[in-house]
């Protein structure tokens, strides 16, 4: 049976222990805070267990004979990462890429490690086991994972191990024969009130003396001891679908876990206390760089909705016509262009590893570089085209329950192209998705979530083919001389 979204939701239901406004959560399903949201991940369970998407959007567990989501699907050819990339499209385009955190992306980074299990075997054999295993109970269960791979900022010129608190970042307290225990805290658990369960690594370079931190395992998000600390809920404040319909059913949420002497059986383990390891987990495997390929699909989709905002603005706005608009929206076209381009081009690119098929590391790279900086200035340009638009609109859909207030809104957003009620609408939906607190979170995501620029810059360096780059320079420097050139004007004079 494929999983549904009733069933996601009630695996929710385990008392995990969740904070918001300094009180307990005592069922994130039907909290104000997260419930919306809750839901829209549901309905990309639902969506994949209709009987018309079955086919596209799950595939058979070898182990099992159960279908089981494509996020799990280990791509053996091109073919099969297209079909992937297809169903991730799918999803995607459930929630118009503002769940970044949506079940696919750890699915595809624990994937990945399991493409890369031969770096485990070399490292601990008992280890690579746990890890064999856990991929494959998550891919039969279908599981939701997020992760938490970030320390606490702190003092960032100094090691994890020379921090003022030994165990402000999760670290091994002790181990016995049934598993280690940690403690400490980890950032940012996006999505982890509405997963089901975590995986915990440090992606973070690491440095001789912070063995105790080279840690990566995987638990329940009810586990005993570990402690959820949820940000502000934009969904909690949202106070209408009508008037934050991003915001009031899309907002995944961030949250500080911190892990309050956590016993993590050895069975869950897959690190624990070597730091080159820590570091081959993500790149000597290919879990980097597939769970960063689904970030690409993601922002592929996402960008394509806001070029269909901005194309909406000039509609509404009567500007369509206008030779400078156009304009404006050539560029917005040629930029979400460009990254479907490089969605494709990973994937033609691509390459047999392992006995699998993966997309192109060095073009991923690029498009996340690129991406980094695009985003705020797609941003920008919707904000360009529409002015006060999306600003000057009513407080509230109560506004339109005043019949005086109503007759007024009726005279001030006026539209050729839609009705007043219409205009307001639409400019809800817009403000949402580029200027609202909801929005301006979403900014700062899509800036940093691959890491900083200098990190994902530094991957595009290291990933590029310098030798053909530099041997077309080497090329056209062999085909002349200086003193060949000097021989013939001599022999000409």
């Amino acid at each position: 049976m494929v999983k549904t979204g009733s069933q996601h939701i009630e695996m929710l239901r385990d008392g995990r222990e969740v904070y918001l406004d300094g009180k307990r959560v005592t069922d994130v399903t039907t909290h104000a805070a997260f419930r919306n949201s809750i839901r829209s991940y549901a309905n990309l369970y639902d969506f994949q267990a209709r009987p018309e998407n079955i086919e596209k959007m799950t595939f058979e567990s070898p182990d099992t004979g159960d279908r089981v989501s494509r996020i799990w699907q280990l791509p053996e050819s091109y073919d099969d990462l297209v079909q992937r990339r297809m169903a991730l499209e799918a999803w995607t385009e459930l929630h118009y890429g503002f769940m970044g955190r949506s079940p696919d992306h750890v699915a595809s980074c624990i994937s990945g490690m399991y493409m890369g299990i031969d770096v485990f075997e070399q490292h601990d054999r008992a280890r690579a086991g746990a890890l064999r295993e856990y991929y494959k109970y998550a891919r039969d269960n279908d599981l939701f994972l997020t992760y938490v791979i970030v320390n606490p900022q702190a003092n960032q010129s100094k090691a994890a191990h020379e921090q003022e608190d030994k165990y402000l970042a999760v670290g091994i307290v002790d181990q016995d024969a049934e598993g280690i225990t940690v403690r400490g805290a980890k950032m940012l658990a996006t999505s982890g009130i509405m997963a089901n369960e975590v995986f915990c690594s440090c992606i973070q370079p690491l440095r001789e003396g912070d063995e105790m931190y080279a840690l990566s395992f995987a638990v329940p998000m009810n586990i005993k001891g570990l402690k959820v600390m949820s940000r502000k809920s934009y969904e909690a404040n949202a106070t209408s679908v009508f008037d934050n319909p991003l915001s009031s059913r899309y907002d995944e949420n961030d949250a500080v876990l911190y892990f309050d002497d956590v016993k993590v059986p050895w069975e869950r383990v897959f690190i624990a206390g070597d730091v080159g390891m820590c570091a081959k987990q993500f790149h000597a495997t290919p879990a980097h760089s597939y769970q960063n390929y689904q970030c690409q699909v993601r922002l592929m989709v996402k960008l394509r909705f806001l070029v269909g905002i901005a194309q909406k603005i000039t509609e509404i706005n009567g500007t369509n016509g206008f030779p400078q608009v156009r304009e404006m929206l050539g560029q917005l076209a040629a930029e979400a262009g460009m990254v479907e381009a490089f969605v494709y081009g990973m994937e033609s690119k691509g390459r047999m590893e392992r006995g699998y098929f993966m997309p192109d590391r060095n073009l991923l790279y690029g498009s996340q570089v690129i991406t980094q900086q695009l985003y705020a200035k797609v941003l920008n340009t919707l904000r360009e085209l529409a002015g006060g638009g999306m600003i000057m609109l009513p407080s509230s859909l109560h506004d339109f329950e005043n019949p005086e207030l109503a007759r007024i809104i009726e005279k001030t957003q006026k539209s050729s192209a839609c009705s007043p009620e219409e205009r307001v609408k639409f400019f809800k939906l817009a403000w949402d998705a580029v200027g609202s607190e909801f929005a301006s979170r979403h900014n700062q995501y899509e800036m940093f979530y691959a890491g900083a620029g200098f990190v994902t810059k530094g991957h595009t360096y290291r990933t590029y083919d310098w030798k053909k780059a530099t041997g077309l320079v080497d090329n056209i420097l062999d085909s002349y001389s200086l003193s060949a050139e000097l021989g013939q004007l001599a022999r000409a004079a």
